[in-house]
């Protein structure tokens, strides 16, 4: 896994982009900047483990490097599931397919590449998507939603990460701080904080919890519950 250190040597004033760079250093990037990633991907297996038939069908949304679906597919090989991973990164497929190709499950896992708002999806039995839809126009995200909706089958399962801004505003600047000694712990210096922050203005934006419980429910998910989060960190799962 190469180390991220994107940041160390500037990129000031550029946004955040999901371009070769980022891909050759993504899976190092998410380890020390998401809290618990691997954990939520281990709980989203039992989800799906408890939930989904033999060979449904799973998408990941925003599938990055495709790390989230090569731990599904080793995790719940006994259901003989399908999966397709859907990004609008072609360096983030690049990866992906290259990974994907060192594993056991390289014919049943497929990458799209297209943009996850308007790519028609087929009938799924699970849909994922961990910290993307932050990066979806707020405008935008209640028809994605529905969409995302519209394409689950009865009974179908959605799992939703995000980035979460807490209502009150001592506690979201508490998380915040907290959320920043992470990082920190996990090797990333002061300087390196301050860029990426500045990338992601304005390109990540997040909601509060309820936020995007009530755009679940307003889709139509009748069961929508958190179960994970990490101060300014939430996984929802909802079912059609």
């Amino acid at each position: 896994m190469t180390k991220d250190t994107i940041f160390q040597s500037g990129n000031g004033g550029k946004h955040f982009e999901f371009n070769r760079e980022v891909a050759e250093v993504f899976d190092d990037m998410l380890s020390r900047s998401v809290p618990f990633y691997g954990h939520v991907i281990n709980m989203t297996g039992r989800i799906l483990a408890g939930s989904l038939e033999q060979e449904g069908l799973v998408y990941d949304l925003g599938c990055s490097t495709g790390t989230t679906l090569i731990t599904l597919a080793g995790q719940l090989e006994h259901l003989n599931l399908s999966y397709i991973g859907i990004d609008n990164s072609a360096a983030m497929l690049e990866k992906a397919r290259e990974k994907t190709a060192q594993t056991p499950f390289k014919d049943t896992i497929t990458f799209q590449h297209g943009d996850i708002t308007e790519t028609d999806l087929q009938q799924a039995d699970a849909i994922i998507v961990n910290y993307t839809m932050q990066f979806i126009r707020p405008a935008d995200r209640a028809n994605f939603i529905k969409r995302l909706h519209n394409s689950l089958k009865p009974g179908g399962v959605l799992i939703v990460s995000e980035k979460v801004i807490a209502k009150d505003q001592t506690l979201h600047r508490r998380f915040t701080d907290m959320y920043l000694d992470f990082k920190r712990e996990q090797g990333y210096s002061e300087i390196e904080i301050s860029r990426k922050r500045e990338a992601l203005e304005y390109v990540l934006v997040p909601l509060s919890r309820d936020e995007n419980t009530k755009l679940l429910q307003r889709a139509g998910f009748t069961c929508v519950e958190t179960f994970f989060q990490w101060f300014n960190f939430v996984s929802f799962m909802a079912m059609k």
